[in-house]
Parts: structure tokens; C-alpha cells; sequence
């Protein structure tokens, strides 16, 4: 058991991108959580440190900032909640984080920090990086020449994170300095300068020319000029960048194969031992159909999700992502934006929320409004399981590469349908305050694969956490809307009709009839609301998969899909069917929780709604458009 050993905060400070929210994962082992500063929008992070550097330490997470004379809500926000934070008071101790590829242009927080009067420990990241340039730090020099402890962090091992907590438990230890933190008046131009020149000298003289270092980073940068030439080429960047993202979206397939095939067996197994158990239990039903048919048919797609992060991981960290970025900024030009977009969208692969969060990196107003409407078309890790269960029924028996591949031109499906809602927003907002898009261009290096899997599953944990609370609940309620009030009738059709989620089904399927399916899977889509991922366990529980325990989960549901019928006798799923689905599930925007965002961030209610109302109309439009063309070709 651990106690904290500061009553007050330790703060994490530092500009964006200089590695300060790395850190404060590293320090905490994810052990935090994700508030709002009280009165404001704005997010930060407040955590303690992981159990095994010792006794705990209360840290907290702040919102970048490049100077701290406020110019931006994010700024104002990281001030107050240093000076006089309403649970934390002043922060007792500053951890000023800087990159040390851009060690003067950060060292100005650190040195306003210092004449705030605060405790400071300066943190210099991405020492890796600066090692990859040829040169090393002299941080006994930086250190004399500040006045506050330099401690330096290998940014992809987190090297020198222990010692950091070492110092900040001996600078906690220590007497309280007798200056005390107050706020700064605001700095003349002419002393502004002044600092960024002794910034700037200060850098020439602790950064130095390594001559055991300088041979590996020739090295290192003549191959990434090599691989530049290609890579950035104006032709085959783009033949590149599609071939980077067609072999990711394939192995979401390829690779997760065998282990789907496992945790499929292994829910399989275990529902049909749990009916084994006690024959005609009304507690073994909603066990076995209720509870694990639903987990079990989101859960298995679990391998997917992981190689998808795994893979954003691996361009991240090898650094192809910042190329992307680069060669993406030309044509997002054309639509309102930037480059700087780029990592936002590609984000939102993952998870549409953060995306949200991650726009607010773009500076012109209009822009970042624009980012926003179109970020919720990018097909989130939450789809995957829709996608991947209607891939299966319409490729079931075939390599699984096929059905890779169309997974991949779905995801690019999206790209291009946010393409063109981006370009109808942009001649709606009229973007002409395009902000100035600039990126380094960091040499290739191979990624660490312990971090990459680390972060992946971090990730991918923190997917199944959300999920999972969504699940049992909406499973609670489809089985019990699916079971009774008819639960003793033999008839499964009598049962399912007579439901109270049957009855509610009938009442609004004229709705769903013209996408050419019935109520069964209404109920489904109006689950999905809550999350998309709930449509495929609404289909598992509603077609009662664990009742045939013989074969897989997915099989069973994949069979039984392939056995409904509609009122008239006509099978219920399609390959017209099926795709309408698919177009339904790439445009809807069935996230609550992304719309609760977009009105935040956006300060508008108008706008999430305007978002929320225009995407699944257009959705549902394009469904019926897409089920009635197949058919007028004879495609059924």
C-alpha cells in the first residue's frame, strides 16, 4: 500500500510536442485520469506515480503552452492550475519538460518558470533523438547555468525516468524554498528577446558535436534522405502511402486470425458449458445468450483493434507519420486544411473523441471546425467489429485476404466520402484563415517493438474498459427485451415476434424496411447509439447465438444470418442488404459520446447537432439508394 507523499501536485509543464504527456505516462504507468479544469472545457490529467518507483507522488498533467503570458484557453487554463488550482492550490514542484532537438525555443517556459518562483526540475526529452543527430547534452552545464536539477529521458525506453522520480522526492524532501510562486508581470518585448537570445546561446553551449555519435548519425541521415526520395517522391509517395495503408488494413485480417479463432472457441466453449449446466435455466439463458454471446461477439474482434494500433503505433514512432502529414498537406489544401489535419483524421482511426481533442492543435478557427465535421467519417476502431462480422457473412469460406481487401477500400471509402464532406463545408464556412502548416521531418529510425506493443495494448485495454460497461448493459436490456414477456413458448419465432423488443421492433420497422431489413436489426442499429460495436452483440443475443453451441460463435451467427427471413420468406440478409449496411455504418455518426465532444470543443450545440442530424440522414439515404441499386442490377 502506497500513501502519497506531497499533500499538493507535482506539475508537468512544457510545450506541445515536447514530449510531456510521454513522461507523464511513463511516471504513472497509466494510472490517471482525464478531467475538466473547473469553469472551462479544457482537459488535463491528474495521477500518481506507478507503484514501483516507491511511495506515491500526486502528479498532474497540463495543457501545452509556449509562454506563460496566456494567449489561448489551453494557456490560461495550465497558468491557473499552477498558480492556485481549486482542489491543489500552487503546484509544490514543476517538472518543466523541453525536447532536446528544440532545446531553445523551450527554454523560455523554463525560464519564467524559475522567475515565477517555482521549484523546478528541468526534464529534457527525446535525448534518443538528439543522439540520433550526432550530438550529446552537457546537462552538469545546463544545470549550473539555470540553477535547478536537468534530468534527461530516452523518450522511446523512458531512460532516466527513475532518476527523475529520485530527484522529485529529494526536491519534495528538502525544505520549501523562501521564495514563493507568483505570477509574472508581463515581460517587455525588448527583456523577451533578450531571453530567447540567452535561450539560444545557452543551447549552442550544452548541445554539442559528438564525434562516437556523429558516424551513426550521417548514417542515420543519408538513409533517410534515401528513403525521402521515394517515400516524399510527388508519384510514388502517393503509390507508397496507399501501399503502407492497404498492408495495415489487410493484416487486421491476416494477422488476427489465429487468435480471433481462439477467444472465438474459448466464449463458444464456455456458453455451451454454461447451458450444459442447468437445461432450461432462465439465469444459464441470460449467462450463455445474454451476457457472453454478447461479449463474446464484440470481444473476439479484440486481436483487430490491437494490430490497428499497433500499426498507427509503428508510423508514429518509425517516423513516416510526420511524411504523411507532409505529402497529405497539398490535397487537404484543396479542401480547406493542412497537413496539420492529417494527424487528427488518421487519430480518429482509433477513436473519434481524442481526434476531437487533437484538432485543437490547428490555428485558424474555421479550419479546425472543418477538421471536426469531417473527423467522425474516419472509421473508428469501434466499426471494425461491424465491419468485420458483415465481411465475414458476405467473403465466409474464402482467404482471408479478400476480405482484407475490402476492408481496405472501405477505409479508403471513408477518405474519400470526407473528402468530399470537407469540400461542401469548406464552400459552407468559407475557410480562408488557413493555418501555416510546418513539420520536422525526424530521421527514420526502427521503433522500439516493447513500446509499440505497450502502447498498443494500453490502448486497446483502454477500448475494451469502454466498451464493456456498454455492452452488459445493453445486453441486460436486449435479452430481457428479446426473452419475455413470452419466455415459455417453445416457438423461438412466437417468442422473438411476442417480445417486448419485438413489439417496439414491428412499431418502427417501416423505418428500416426500405434499407431492405427488418425490425431485428432496427433494434440493432438503435443500439448502436450507444456505441457501434453493440450492434454485433445486439445480432449475437437477438439470434440467440450460444443456443448452437457446435460451432464457433461466429459461425453460429453467421449462420444464423444466413437462415433469417423476412416476413414474406425472402432471406433477411443480402449482399444488397449487407452492403447498404456497410454504407450505413462508413457515414452514420452513432457516437454519442463524439457529438458530447464536438459540442464541447466546438462551444456549440448547434453544430454537434447540425453534425449528428446530417451524417445519419445522409447515412440512411445512401443505404436505401445503395439496396434498391444492387437490386435494380439483380444483385440480391
Amino acid at each position: 500500500m502506497h500513501s502519497a507523499v506531497n499533500t499538493g501536485v507535482v506539475a508537468l509543464v512544457g510545450s506541445p510536442n515536447s514530449g510531456k504527456t510521454t513522461l507523464f505516462n511513463w511516471l504513472t504507468g497509466l494510472r490517471y485520469s482525464t478531467v475538466n479544469y473547473p469553469g472551462s472545457t479544457v482537459d488535463y490529467s491528474v495521477g500518481v506515480t506507478h507503484q514501483r518507483f516507491g511511495d506515491s507522488v500526486r502528479l498532474m498533467d497540463t495543457p501545452g503552452v509556449y509562454s506563460l503570458f496566456p494567449k489561448s484557453l489551453d494557456e490560461d487554463v495550465a497558468v491557473k492550475a499552477l498558480h492556485q488550482h481549486p482542489q491543489f492550490g500552487s503546484a509544490e514542484l514543476v517538472l518543466s519538460v523541453a525536447d532536446a532537438t528544440q532545446l531553445a525555443r523551450h527554454l523560455l517556459v523554463t525560464r519564467q518558470l524559475l522567475e515565477s518562483g517555482f521549484r523546478v526540475i528541468l526534464a529534457v526529452t527525446m535525448i534518443d533523438l538528439l543522439r540520433e543527430q550526432g550530438k550529446s547534452l552537457d546537462a552538469q552545464l545546463l544545470a549550473k547555468e539555470l540553477g535547478c536539477p536537468v534530468v534527461l529521458i530516452d523518450g522511446r525506453l523512458g531512460g532516466g525516468v527513475l532518476e527523475l522520480v529520485i530527484e522529485v522526492r529529494r526536491r519534495l524532501g528538502a525544505q520549501a524554498d523562501s521564495i514563493q510562486p507568483r505570477r509574472l508581470t508581463q515581460w517587455e518585448p525588448q527583456k523577451t528577446e533578450g531571453v530567447i537570445r540567452e535561450a539560444d546561446d545557452l543551447a549552442r553551449r550544452v548541445v554539442r558535436e559528438d564525434a562516437r555519435l556523429k558516424q551513426g548519425a550521417s548514417d542515420a541521415r543519408a538513409r533517410t534522405a534515401r528513403w525521402d526520395r521515394t517515400l516524399l517522391h510527388p508519384i510514388w509517395g502517393v503509390v507508397s502511402f496507399v501501399l503502407v495503408m492497404g498492408l495495415l488494413f489487410t493484416s487486421i485480417y491476416w494477422v488476427a486470425q489465429p487468435f480471433m479463432d481462439a477467444i472465438d472457441e474459448g466464449f463458444s466453449s464456455l456458453a455451451g458449458w454454461v447451458l450444459e449446466l442447468a437445461p432450461g435455466s432462465i439465469v444459464a439463458d441470460f449467462l450463455a445468450n445474454g451476457v457472453l454471446a454478447s461479449f463474446g461477439a464484440v470481444l473476439v474482434f479484440v486481436p483487430q483493434i490491437f494490430i490497428l494500433f499497433a500499426g498507427i503505433t509503428l508510423l508514429e514512432e518509425s517516423g513516416y507519420l510526420a511524411r504523411a502529414a507532409t505529402m497529405m498537406d497539398r490535397p487537404f489544401s484543396w479542401l480547406g486544411m493542412s497537413g496539420r489535419s492529417f494527424v487528427p483524421l488518421l487519430s480518429a482511426h482509433a477513436c473519434a473523441v481524442p481526434a476531437m481533442m487533437a484538432a485543437r492543435a490547428i490555428g485558424g478557427r474555421r479550419e479546425r471546425l472543418l477538421t471536426m465535421f469531417i473527423i467522425p467519417l474516419m472509421s473508428c476502431s469501434a466499426r471494425l467489429p461491424v465491419y468485420a462480422l458483415l465481411l465475414l457473412f458476405l467473403f465466409y469460406g474464402q482467404p482471408s485476404w479478400i476480405a482484407g481487401l475490402a476492408l481496405t477500400v472501405i477505409y479508403f471509402g471513408a477518405l474519400v466520402i470526407g473528402a468530399i464532406a470537407a469540400a461542401i463545408g469548406n464552400r459552407i464556412l468559407k475557410v480562408q484563415d488557413r493555418s501555416f502548416f510546418l513539420m520536422e521531418l525526424p530521421v527514420y529510425r526502427r521503433p522500439v517493438l516493447r513500446a509499440v506493443i505497450r502502447r498498443a495494448y494500453d490502448r486497446t485495454l483502454s477500448y475494451v474498459r469502454r466498451a464493456g460497461p456498454v455492452i452488459f448493459v445493453l445486453a441486460l436490456v436486449v435479452w430481457a427485451g428479446t426473452t419475455f414477456p413470452n419466455n415459455q413458448s417453445e416457438d423461438e419465432g412466437v417468442r422473438l415476434s411476442e417480445s417486448y423488443a419485438g413489439q417496439l421492433g414491428q412499431l418502427v420497422e417501416p423505418v428500416f424496411a426500405p434499407m431492405g431489413v427488418d425490425w431485428r436489426v432496427g433494434i440493432g442499429l438503435i443500439s448502436a447509439f450507444a456505441a457501434r460495436e453493440v450492434f454485433v452483440s445486439s445480432l449475437a443475443v437477438v439470434f440467440s447465438v450460444a443456443d448452437d453451441n457446435e460451432d464457433s460463435m461466429r459461425e453460429s451467427l453467421v449462420a444464423r444470418m444466413t437462415e433469417a427471413k423476412l416476413a414474406d420468406g425472402s432471406p433477411l440478409f443480402t449482399v444488397a442488404s449487407v452492403t447498404g449496411l456497410i454504407v450505413f455504418f462508413i457515414i452514420a455518426l452513432q457516437c454519442l459520446s463524439t457529438t458530447a465532444v464536438a459540442s464541447r470543443e466546438t462551444g456549440s450545440w448547434k453544430f454537434a447537432l447540425l453534425q449528428l442530424v446530417a451524417f445519419n440522414l445522409a447515412a440512411y439515404l445512401a443505404a436505401v439508394g445503395v439496396v434498391h441499386g444492387l437490386r435494380a442490377l439483380g444483385v440480391h
